[in-house]
């Protein structure tokens, strides 16, 4: 095996962040969409979109050869690059498949044989049977929450084909299933901050960037690392983040990058990193305020104005109540890693200078993460700055281009998960009883481990339901859930899985059945960009026919639904292009009502190219909170109080040990702060900048980018990799009492030491599945090495972020990396 000796600097230059392009505001690149004259007659030109943005793809022979923007972004995306093979990949599903054990005994099976038994090749016909089959035995055995269809995931961008909506339709028009409650992005601030704003806040509008660039004097990353994560987007991305920021760099404002990891953002910005112990941002941010209130800058008219509580969380700051700590920079400094003075100067630089606040998510996953998006509002509300100007702080600058200005033209519509009334098909009288048993998606191992126990959650008590039957489709709970180990036992418990998937992930691996689908470059779809801009209109052409055997979702449930006797009602007697033709009408209607002018449906499909909206001047001028903070009387929050709660006597009165009336520090079981003698070194896991979670981890021209020595690349200090005999290139172990991966060591001084980083989203690939309780991960998946465990009794979230561990070279034989290999199977 050839080893690589990668640098920190070279894994960055690795990235395209080395070489920035230059916008064509929306304009198309000749370069990808006319194909070159050397090409066959028969090669042809595409435009689709994936949540990476808008892509050109060049088809020759009936075989994509080709990918690029369709529109040019301000600086290069890789992921625009790898559409050839996304659908020619040798990592795909290509056939039904049915595990061995399984399909000798449906439902009976040896459920501790999933992800190392023989798989066997059958029909579409055999498949579907024995899917309808099981889930109607489960039903009728076991009642609805026996059915599980969460199906959490990222999937796959378009108003039609999205897997997750079309699994819920077939659910709930033959029976209904039990699901989940909130996601692993924001799994705690989602639910703490509808009590302190009356908002779910982390997925909504920012003060718009040009606000920002007009006004802002200090731009604060806290915990975010943009210029990875605004590659792409929930729905595709309109690409102006990135452009956005490149503004800011070329601005010269001060920018600050408070994160264990030198960041992507931190290294493009050219901004001043403050490395900071994961998992340490609450006592940051009380050092900070501590300061405020000693030095008297903290803006007493606004708390008196717009907030309530504050009288009862400034004795908690000063030490004059409960703990009786002081929380001063000082104390703060002992445990965040970063040194008195500066916090003292961040706290009067913040309230000096017009300061925005751009918090990430990362720092809300880990133990107690509802305190940090609390407090990080508190502090903003200390400085008086919310609702002003290039002031206050935003959650969603770094997700799908939070802070673009919402452009005036029409929205497509999507399909449903429900079918109007069709409470002559079920009653519907599962709806109460499903919605009692659905549970916090982050508790899923909890759930199938433990039927019948109850937990706190919000306010409320959950039952765990009896789990018997399980589909899941656009997603990757073997990547993405914590504590992977735990998840092979509880995966264990069901009777039947089922599995809808492009690829041979992790967790096709796990499943009974798997039906192989297609990926959005195998059919017709739309979608809108930019989630909060709502820019374009993309067409998402089909550029080649389905591969090998697989179908849509779509095709896949509208086969099951007929096997239910309930075809009609789940295809509502429409093709592909009737739904597409109608959800295009519903954005043409709403557009004409706005006055801005759209292609009919025929053109628009014939041209081949986006629709693109304008931003009108208001909304480039919009800042969040203005109308609150101009009449907090007309215009009161949604919180009982109709204001900011830096005290919630919502939550206080839950009486949770884990979460109390206003933010607290609590100590969290494993941190830099809690290292021991077996496990001296804490965790962190940044988002990829070469994926979307797991999406893309089979491609090996992207992983040519960032593997070393062909695993997941692990940051580790220098000091701590000098201590251990690392050097750049080695294969490292890195173990705790969860579990064990390989990976490959990028020594650098560009991480807090005592920290190791290992990005998310790599793929599980178990060395001595089912004869270890800790089997190697030989790739890298850092969740085998998380804890599964909540992030308090409010909302149940999850605590990735929240780790230690130790890591020692690997002097052993690596073993092969085999998770990008098709398995082996037989034909029926």
């Amino acid at each position: 095996m050839k080893k690589t000796n990668r640098s920190r600097r070279q894994f960055l230059k690795n990235t395209s962040l080395g070489t920035v392009g230059l916008a064509t505001a929306g304009g198309m690149t000749s370069g990808i969409l006319m194909p070159t004259k050397a090409m066959a007659a028969e090669s042809s030109t595409v435009v689709s979109a994936a949540h990476w943005g808008p892509l050109g793809i060049i088809v020759e022979d009936g075989k994509i050869v080709k990918s690029g923007p369709a529109i040019e972004p301000a600086v290069a995306n890789e992921l625009q690059h790898v559409v050839a093979e996304q659908v020619h990949s040798n990592a795909r599903i290509k056939y039904p498949m049915v595990r061995k054990s399984y399909l000798e005994n449906p439902g009976k099976s040896d459920t501790g044989l999933r992800g190392r038994d023989e798989w066997v090749q059958v029909s579409w016909d055999k498949a579907l049977e024995l899917v309808d089959g099981e889930l109607k035995r489960v039903r009728e055995t076991y009642g609805v929450t026996g059915v599980f269809a969460g199906s959490y995931g990222w999937k796959s961008s378009g108003v039609l084909h999205s897997c997750r909506t079309l699994l819920h339709r077939y659910m709930n028009l033959t029976g209904g299933f039990v699901g989940t409650k909130g996601d692993y992005s924001t799994g705690a601030a989602q639910v703490i901050m509808p009590h302190v704003l009356g908002t779910i806040e982390v997925y909504e509008q920012q003060t718009s960037w040009e606000v920002v660039l007009e006004n802002s004097d200090i731009i604060v990353l806290w915990s975010a690392n943009p210029m990875t994560t605004l590659r792409i987007a929930w729905t595709s991305t309109d690409q102006q983040g990135v452009d956005y920021f490149k503004k800011l760099k070329e601005s010269g404002k001060r920018i600050l990058c408070i994160d264990p990891v030198k960041s992507e953002s931190c290294e493009y910005l050219g901004a001043e990193w403050i490395p900071i112990n994961t998992a340490t941002d609450v006592p940051l941010m009380l050092g900070i305020a501590h300061t405020l209130i000693s030095e008297g800058k903290h803006d007493t008219e606004f708390l008196k104005k717009y907030t309530i509580g504050y009288d009862k969380f400034e004795p908690y700051v000063l030490g004059q109540a409960e703990d009786g700590i002081v929380k001063n920079a000082e104390w703060a400094s002992q445990i965040c890693g970063i040194p008195a003075d500066v916090i003292k100067k961040l706290a009067l630089d913040f309230a000096a200078n017009r300061t925005m606040l751009m918090a990430g998510w990362g720092m809300q996953r880990q133990r107690h993460g509802e305190q940090t998006h609390w407090m990080l509002v508190t502090l903003a509300a200390m400085l008086g700055q919310i609702g002003l100007p290039g002031g206050g702080f935003g959650l969603s600058y770094h997700y799908s281009n939070g802070g673009a200005p919402t452009t005036t033209g029409g929205s497509l519509s999507s399909i449903s998960a429900t079918v109007g009334n069709n409470s002559d098909n079920t009653g519907m009288s599962w709806l109460t009883k499903t919605s009692e048993y659905s549970f916090p998606l982050a508790r899923i191992s909890d759930a199938l481990l433990n039927p019948g126990k109850k937990i706190q959650y919000n306010g409320t008590e959950i039952t765990y339901p009896d789990i018997k039957f399980i589909y899941w489709t656009g997603g990757n709970p073997f990547t993405h859930h914590q504590d992977t180990n735990t998840l092979v036992k509880a995966w264990q418990r069901p009777e039947t899985i089922v599995v809808n998937e492009i690829y041979w992930t992790p967790t096709a691996r796990m499943a009974d059945i798997v039906l192989p689908v297609t990926t959005s470059y195998e059919r017709n779809d739309l979608t809108m960009s930019g989630d909060y801009s709502m820019m374009h209109v993309y067409p998402m052409k089909k550029a080649v026919e389905p591969q090998f055997e697989a179908k849509s979702d779509y095709d896949v449930f509208a086969a099951l639904a007929k096997l239910a006797g309930v075809e009609e009602k789940f295809t509502e007697g429409k093709s592909e292009m009737d739904w597409l033709k109608a959800f295009y009408q519903t954005a043409y209607d709403s557009a004409r009502k706005n006055r801005v002018i759209m292609p009919r449906f025929e053109q628009f499909w014939q041209e081949n190219k986006p629709v693109t909206f304008k931003a009108a001047e208001k909304a480039k001028k919009w800042v969040r909170y203005e109308e609150f903070r101009n009449d907090p009387l007309l215009n009161p929050l949604g919180t009982p109080s109709g204001k900011i709660e830096i005290y919630s006597d919502t939550v206080a009165k839950m009486g949770y040990d884990d979460c109390k009336g206003h933010p607290t520090w609590f100590v969290p079981e494993e941190y830099a702060g809690n290292v021991t003698t077996e496990a001296p070194l804490a965790l962190v896991t940044p988002h990829p900048y070469y994926r979307l979670h797991s999406q893309l981890c089979f491609s090996a021209e992207l992983r040519n980018y960032y593997t070393v020595n062909g695993r997941e690349p692990v940051l580790i200090h220098s000091d701590d990799a000098k201590a251990r005999g690392i050097a750049n290139g080695d294969i490292v172990r890195l173990f705790n009492q969860r579990g064990q991966v390989l990976a490959g060591a990028v020594v650098t001084d560009g991480i807090i030491k005592g920290t190791v980083a290992l990005h998310e989203g790599a793929w599980y690939d178990p060395q001595g599945l089912g004869s270890d309780e800790k089997p190697l991960c030989k790739f890298g998946n850092p969740n085998v090495l998380t804890m599964d465990i909540g992030t308090s009794k409010l909302a149940q979230g999850n605590s990735p972020n929240t780790a230690i561990l130790q890591v020692e070279k690997y002097t052993g034989e690596a073993p092969t990396v085999t998770v990008f290999d098709e398995p082996k199977y037989r034909t029926l």
